[in-house]
C-alpha cells in the first residue's frame, strides 16, 4: 500500500500490545496524521541501551503525504521520541501549552529548536490537517493538559482519548463534563480509540483531592521526622497537591531532581503552580529540624542515577537517617519492579520508613478503571471500540468490556496492523514493518540489529578470543566465563584442542581462511562447553594475508 484512498485507515508503529511508545496513524484520502511520538525505557532487555523507540520506517517512507503530529501530552512515552525524530519528518508539531514548553525545552537541549515548527494550540481552537479536523478535548490524567482528540474526517469522527481518567477533584486543569462528552457523542462517533491500561481495575481510579488528605494525614503521622516523598515529575497535581501539604503540616519544601524543576518551571510559565511556595536549596534543608522539612524527589521507578536511588546510597546532599521516612506517591511500572525493590531494600536497610499506596491511599492512577471506560462508552456511544495503550491482554480485556457494554463492533489490533475503520466492516487488511529502535551511545539502530543480538549473547554466554599469530602458535583468552580457579587450565586445553583442529585441515583448506577460521571457532567453543557448561560467542583473529 502506498497511500491511503477514499477511507479511513488507522495504523499503531507503537503502543499497541505494549505499555509506552506511543505513535499513531491515521489515514484518509491520501493523507497520513500522527498522533503522540513517545519512547520507551529498556530495563534490561537491550543491554547498555535505556531509550527505545518505534521504527518509523513505514511513514518516513511517506513522509511527503504527513499531514502534521499532534501531541496529546506531555508523558515521555507520548512525547520522548520528538527530539530524535521530528526533524526527519520535517512536518509542523501541534501542541498545548504545557505540552509544548516541554517539548520546546527538548527540541532546544538537542540543538533543533530552529529546525522544527512547533505550533501552540491556545484555547482548544480547532485546526484542520489535510482532511484532517483536529480539535483537543481535556480530560484528567497525572500531567497538565491531558486531552482526547476528536478527529473529523469525510469518514466519520474517531474520538481519540490519549492517557485519561475521571476526576471529581482534578486540582489542576477543567476535563470536559459528562454533558460535553455526551454531546459529542449525540454528533455521532464511528471509533473510540481508548486507553486499556486500567481495564483490569475494578474500581474507579480515584481522585487527587483524596490523594492529598491522605498524603496529608501521613505527613502528620510522622512527627520530628524527615520525609520524603517520591512521585512522577510530570505530576503537576500532585506537585500541587504535594506544595500544599507542606503547607498544611507546617514544612519547608525542598525539591530533588532536575525533571522536577523542569516541570515546576513549564508549569508555572502555563499558569499552574501559581501559589507553589519558594522551595529550600539542600543545605538548608538539612539544616532544618527533621520535622520541619518535606522532600520531594524524583526516582520512583528505581531510576539508578536518580535523585532517590543516590539518597538510598547516601551519595547525595539530601540524607536519610533510621526512622525517617520515604512515601511512594506513584505505581509501579510493570518491569520496573525489581529496581524499585532494590531501592527500598537499601533503604530498609538503614531503617528508613517505607510507606507505598498499599499503605495508604497516597497515590491514584491516571488511567481509568472499569467504571470510568463504561462510563464514556455510555457518554460517547461509538459504532466501533478500538482499544490502544495496553498489552494484548489489556486490549483484548477492554473489547470483551465494550461489547458487554453495547458496543457492536471491535477491532483488536497491534502494532504494525493496517485497519480500515470506513468504509464497510471494519478491520485488519494488511501489516507493516513496525519493529524497535534503540539509542545505543550516539546512535538510533535497529533493536534487533547484530550489535545488539551480539551483546545479549555476550552478557549470556561470554566471550572467547583465540589469535593465530601466523608463526604457528595459538593465543586464546576468555572473557566472563565461571573459570576463576580453573582459567589456566581452560585456556591451555582450548590451545591444544584448536591446534590439533588446525593440523586436521586438508588439502586446500589449509590455506583458505573461512575453513581455517571456522576450525578454530569451533574447538575453541567445544573447549569453553566442556570447562564452564557455557555456549560463548568466539572471535577468531587470524595474521593479515
Amino acid at each position: 500500500m502506498t497511500r491511503p484512498g477514499k477511507e479511513l485507515l488507522f495504523c499503531a508503529l507503537g503502543g499497541s500490545g505494549e505499555i509506552g511508545m506511543n505513535v499513531n496513524l491515521y489515514g484518509c484520502e491520501g493523507k497520513w496524521l500522527m498522533v503522540d511520538l513517545g519512547m520507551t525505557f529498556s530495563g534490561t532487555e537491550y543491554p547498555g541501551v535505556e531509550l527505545v523507540f518505534a521504527d518509523l520506517e513505514f511513514i518516513e517512507e511517506r513522509r511527503k503525504d504527513l499531514v502534521g503530529i499532534v501531541l496529546t501530552h506531555g508523558h515521555e512515552d507520548h512525547i520522548g521520541a520528538v527530539p530524535y525524530f521530528a526533524k526527519e519528518l520535517g512536518v509542523p508539531l501541534y501542541a498545548t501549552p504545557f505540552t509544548a514548553r516541554l517539548v520546546n525545552e527538548k527540541l532546544a537541549e538537542a540543538g533543533i529548536a530552529g529546525d522544527v515548527e512547533l505550533k501552540v494550540i491556545d484555547h482548544l481552537d480547532p485546526i484542520q490537517l489535510g482532511p484532517f479536523g483536529v480539535r483537543y478535548v481535556p480530560l484528567a490524567h497525572s500531567i497538565a493538559e491531558g486531552n482526547a482528540l476528536v478527529i473529523d474526517t469525510p469518514h466519520g469522527r474517531i474520538f481519540h482519548t490519549g492517557d485519561w481518567k475521571l476526576d471529581d477533584e482534578p486540582l489542576i486543569g477543567t476535563p470536559a463534563t459528562p454533558a460535553q462528552l455526551t454531546q459529542i457523542g449525540d454528533e455521532g462517533v464511528l471509533a473510540l480509540v481508548c486507553d486499556s491500561t486500567n481495564v483490569f481495575n475494578p474500581s474507579a481510579s480515584g481522585s487527587e483531592g483524596a490523594v492529598r488528605q491522605a498524603l496529608l494525614d501521613e505527613v502528620r503521622r510522622h512527627q520530628g521526622r524527615r520525609v520524603l516523598v517520591t512521585t512522577f515529575a510530570s505530576n503537576v497535581a500532585r506537585l500541587q497537591t504535594l506544595a500544599e501539604v507542606a503547607e498544611a503540616a507546617n514544612r519547608r519544601l525542598c525539591v530533588a531532581g532536575r525533571s522536577l524543576d523542569r516541570i515546576i518551571r513549564a508549569g508555572q510559565a502555563s499558569g499552574y503552580l501559581k501559589h507553589f511556595p519558594q522551595t529550600v536549596d539542600f543545605d538548608t534543608a538539612m539544616n532544618l529540624p527533621r520535622g520541619e522539612v518535606l522532600i520531594v524527589a524524583t526516582g520512583g521507578q528505581g531510576e539508578p542515577r536518580a535523585a532517590l536511588a543516590r539518597i538510598a546510597e547516601d551519595s547525595h546532599q539530601i540524607g536519610l537517617e533510621a526512622g525517617d521516612v520515604v512515601l511512594f506517591s506513584s505505581r509501579q511500572i510493570p518491569g520496573n519492579e525489581l529496581a524499585i525493590g532494590r531501592i527500598q531494600n537499601r533503604l530498609a536497610a538503614r531503617d528508613v520508613v517505607i510507606v507505598t499506596d498499599r499503605q495508604a491511599e497516597i497515590h491514584v492512577s491516571g488511567h481509568p478503571g472499569r467504571p470510568e471506560l463504561e462510563a464514556l462508552y455510555g457518554w460517547l456511544r461509538p459504532q466501533i471500540l478500538m482499544p490502544v495503550h495496553g498489552e494484548v491482554r489489556h486490549m483484548k480485556e477492554q473489547a470483551r468490556l465494550g461489547k458487554a457494554c453495547g458496543i457492536r463492533q471491535t477491532v483488536v489490533q497491534q502494532n504494525g496492523d493496517l485497519v480500515r475503520l470506513a468504509p464497510g466492516k471494519p478491520g485488519k487488511f494488511g501489516e507493516v514493518r513496525a519493529g524497535r529502535l534503540v539509542l545505543d551511545g550516539d546512535l538510533i539502530v535497529p533493536a534487533d540489529g547484530e550489535a545488539m543480538v551480539m551483546r545479549r549473547r555476550l552478557a549470556y554466554n561470554g566471550l572467547v578470543i583465540v589469535v593465530l599469530d601466523g608463526k604457528g602458535r595459538v593465543h586464546v583468552e576468555g572473557v566472563g566465563l565461571p573459570l576463576d580457579e580453573d582459567y589456566d587450565e581452560f585456556v591451555e586445553e582450548a590451545r591444544e584442542d584448536v591446534a590439533v583442529a588446525l593440523t586436521k585441515l586438508k588439502g586446500g583448506q589449509r590455506h583458505d581462511r573461512d575453513a581455517i577460521t571456522e576450525a578454530a571457532r569451533l574447538a575453541a567453543r567445544r573447549a569453553a562447553t566442556r570447562w564452564s557448561g557455557k555456549k560463548p560467542q568466539v572471535r577468531v583473529i587470524l595474521p593479515e594475508a
